[in-house]
């Protein structure tokens, strides 16, 4: 009797676990042939990157590539630490860098579903120092002075980089941003993201507002937006709105202390020096600096909703599926389908003519490389980079650690050689 209760207990203890939703970290696997891929051309990407590591031009990567929601290549090859002889583990961790971008374009969207603004509003509505922009000009003298801009900064200006804001390395105002602290993500910075913000709002913009695409610190300001909006900073609101829900369970702006031995050691590469550990000090390159050691290091104040963020390979491809399967993940919905649609949709001109840019993503219009027409992603200072392919139901993720890198084309051959394993 004591023997078939015990049985039925654990037939409905099975039975349940069998209805209960996968978490969102059991990403399934499965065969490639099951999925349309060949084992074999998947196997050209291992020989391409192990040469790579063989030449010295990387240290480690972990690559992942999933067709209809299941993993059919994951893969850690080289060292995380070359020094200390440590392999690359599946799950080190990596600086993401702009590969941030999309997740902090995507808590903009949260709350533009919520109804807590309009795309069109100006940004001054909620960050009052965006107010009365005004435009950088030179007189031929080379004098510098301003003119009123004719319109207002706004939301979308911001999340397709026509804002008329810009990075440090620009020559008209990357020394103005220098002299004024404000961060560029990638580096210990001094500020607090709200009063980097409101400073670099107060300095003169390049052009007016929806003119043309310049790649630049909006989406910084779109992190402090979503502070504002919401009440919560926003690795609050992310981990909150975006993490927890995902179960991106190591992905940070800044890591605790128990999982930095995870991180991957971050590299250079010059020509006359080869392959080097990134140095202790900063990497100056004019008005623009950069370190690797702002994910555990310095006041840790800066959230940079443009390049702030670390993660793993498989916390990033659950932020993949989610946008690909239209804004939902194991029975978790963030996202409408109409708002992913929106996104991904070209909304300005990047000046590459096989490529435009939605609202967070670079778009593939022309495939001018193997692709597909509307295949969405981007990539991180520190050679990443993930794809999504709407019609292949394909996604691809990259990781290694590595600035610069010289005329290597890794990232490159790595969508290539994603692409060419498709068989049916």
């Amino acid at each position: 009797m004591l023997r078939r209760r015990n049985f039925m207990m654990l037939a409905l203890l099975t039975a349940a676990l069998m209805i209960l939703p996968l978490r969102a970290a059991d990403l399934p696997y499965a065969a490639p042939e099951k999925l349309g891929l060949s084992t074999e051309r998947l196997a050209r990407l291992d020989a391409v990157i192990n040469d790579y590591i063989a030449k010295e031009r990387v240290a480690g990567t972990v690559s992942l590539i999933l067709r209809n929601g299941k993993i059919a290549y994951y893969k850690a090859q080289g060292m995380k630490d070359r020094e200390k002889s440590a392999a690359m583990p599946k799950d080190a961790i990596f600086r993401i860098c702009s590969m941030t971008k999309p997740i902090t374009s995507a808590a903009v969207m949260l709350l533009y579903e919520e109804g807590r603004f309009m795309l069109s509003d100006p940004v001054s509505k909620f960050i009052p120092e965006f107010k009365n922009p005004k435009i950088l000009k030179k007189a031929p003298n080379g004098e510098t002075y301003t003119v009123p801009a004719d319109n207002e900064i706004t939301i979308r200006h911001l999340l397709t980089h026509t804002s008329g804001l810009t990075y440090h390395w620009n020559p008209e105002l990357g020394a103005l941003y220098q002299e004024n602290e404000i961060g560029n993500g990638v580096r210990k910075e001094t500020l607090s993201l709200s009063e980097s913000i409101k400073r670099l709002a107060r300095l003169p913009i390049l052009f007016n507002p929806g003119e043309r695409f310049e790649y630049s610190l909006s989406v910084d300001a779109l992190g402090y937006l979503v502070e504002v909006v919401s009440g919560m900073s926003l690795d609050e609101f992310l981990r909150s709105r975006i993490f927890k829900p995902l179960d991106m369970a190591d992905t940070y702006f800044f890591l605790p202390e128990s999982k930095q031995d995870r991180l991957a050691t971050a590299y250079t590469w010059y020509k006359e020096q080869g392959l080097k550990r990134f140095p202790d000090e900063p990497i100056v390159e004019g008005t623009f600096s950069y370190d690797a050691d702002y994910p555990y290091k310095g006041k840790k104040l800066y959230q940079s909703g443009g390049g702030g963020l670390c993660s793993t390979a498989m916390d990033y491809a659950k932020f993949c599926q989610m946008l690909l399967n239209g804004g939902t993940l194991n029975g978790v919905r963030l996202l409408s389908p109409k708002t992913i649609e929106m996104m991904t949709a070209e909304q300005v001109t990047t000046g590459d003519p096989a490529s435009e840019f939605g609202l967070g993503f670079g778009i593939q219009t022309k495939l001018t490389e193997m692709g597909s027409e509307g295949r969405y992603g981007w990539g991180g200072f520190y050679n990443t980079r993930f794809f999504i392919d709407p019609q292949e139901k394909y996604i691809g993720i990259l990781m290694s650690q590595l600035h610069p890198a010289g005329d290597m084309q890794m990232l490159d051959q790595f969508e290539v050689l994603s692409y060419q394993a498709i068989v049916e």
